[in-house]
């Protein structure tokens, strides 16, 4: 019953550990309680909650991006640079978005018409991407940016940024989008079953083009955060993301095989990963441990969920078959699907399909 809880609400199961997590730590250093401190870890995960959301729409439809953090950094790179060509901050964010939507549609071309596969295709365009940063900003920082831009993930309102409030609305929006609207609906349906998709009626190469062109959006959108939170673009903005933003997505659930997982288990997944920075900052170690950390958990939660499945998988399995079985006699049931088949026959067939 636990292990099917688990399974089943993976969300819940999440959460359960962020609130053991941030029990912990108050009883390092009580001050750590507080709304603050949760407004605070909220604030800084908002470049993981947006790259999270785009990676379970891919993972949803059996996809993978690798170039999320390629994508962030060429955002970054053009919204930056405009922005210190008096282009103003509304059109440069606009065109940094623009940008991310070219990357992702590129991915999606890639993936769902012409049939790379996801993994290689956006393993090339991770090198691409990250190579037009560098020949846009020729190898160095891009400083320098307006104060009206930084002043976009500055407290307004009831302790949140402007992008902080934006970011909280994404989540409901596109949490509903994926749960509650016809398309969104589609794309687990491709990731679980894709022919089965397709004679529905369901335009599988059109969903995919879809997931990776918003994506692509998303990412972008995490730059140009990213960039209003620090201040400055380094040439190396976004390396690593795209491990943390899956590493997040399937912490909350999202399976790699498609077909499973909603957006608040991503966002609870990224709500994690961003505390265990806290943890690091209070126990004094150095921030290359993030990612180890996130490589860990990942490697953790993928090996724990794969367990999880077989047991889950073992268990429907053996109850199908058990009905077929006279609890007192262990003869086949007259009602069963097998009714007339020596009971031998029935064991035979339940072993081999639970071998299966």
């Amino acid at each position: 019953m636990i292990i099917r809880f688990l399974q089943c609400h993976r969300e819940a199961s999440v959460a359960l550990i962020i609130l053991a997590l941030f029990a912990g730590l108050g009883l390092v250093d009580p001050t750590y309680l507080s709304v603050d401190t949760f407004l605070l870890v909220y604030g800084n995960s908002l470049i993981l909650f947006v790259v999270a959301v785009g990676a379970t729409m891919v993972m949803a439809t059996h996809g993978l991006d690798v170039s999320i953090g390629s994508i962030m950094g060429l955002a970054a790179a053009i919204a930056g640079i405009l922005m210190n060509h008096h282009y103003g901050v509304a059109v440069s964010i606009g065109a940094a978005l623009l940008a991310g939507l070219a990357c992702g549609l590129f991915n999606g071309v890639l993936v769902a018409l012409l049939r790379v596969s996801a993994i290689v295709a956006t393993l090339g365009t991770l090198g691409l991407y990250r190579g037009f940063v560098h020949l846009l900003t020729g190898g160095s920082w891009i400083e320098g940016l307006p104060e009206g831009f930084k002043a976009l993930t500055h407290e307004r309102y009831f302790g949140l940024s402007s992008f902080a409030w934006a970011v909280l609305v994404l989540l409901i929006v596109s949490h509903a989008f994926l749960r509650w609207t016809k398309f969104g609906r589609s794309m687990f349906a491709v990731g679980d079953n894709r022919e089965g998709a397709r004679l529905i009626g369901i335009r599988v190469g059109w969903v995919q083009l879809v997931a990776f062109a918003l994506n692509g959006v998303l990412a972008a959108f995490a730059g140009v955060v990213f960039a209003s939170q620090i201040g400055f673009i380094p040439n190396t903005a976004g390396t690593g993301m795209e491990m943390r933003a899956i590493a997040s997505s399937v912490l909350g659930g999202v399976s790699l095989l498609g077909g499973t997982g909603t957006v608040l288990g991503a966002a609870l997944g990224a709500f994690f990963m961003t505390s265990i920075d806290s943890v690091l900052v209070l126990l004094r170690l150095e921030a290359y441990w993030n990612d180890i950390i996130a490589g860990a958990i990942l490697l953790i939660v993928l090996i724990t969920d794969g367990k999880i499945r077989e047991t889950v998988d073992s268990l429907l399995r053996y109850q199908k078959y058990r009905k077929f079985l006279d609890p007192e006699s262990g003869s086949a049931s007259a009602a069963g699907p097998h009714a007339g088949v020596p009971s031998d026959a029935v064991l035979t067939l339940t072993s081999s399909e639970v071998q299966k």
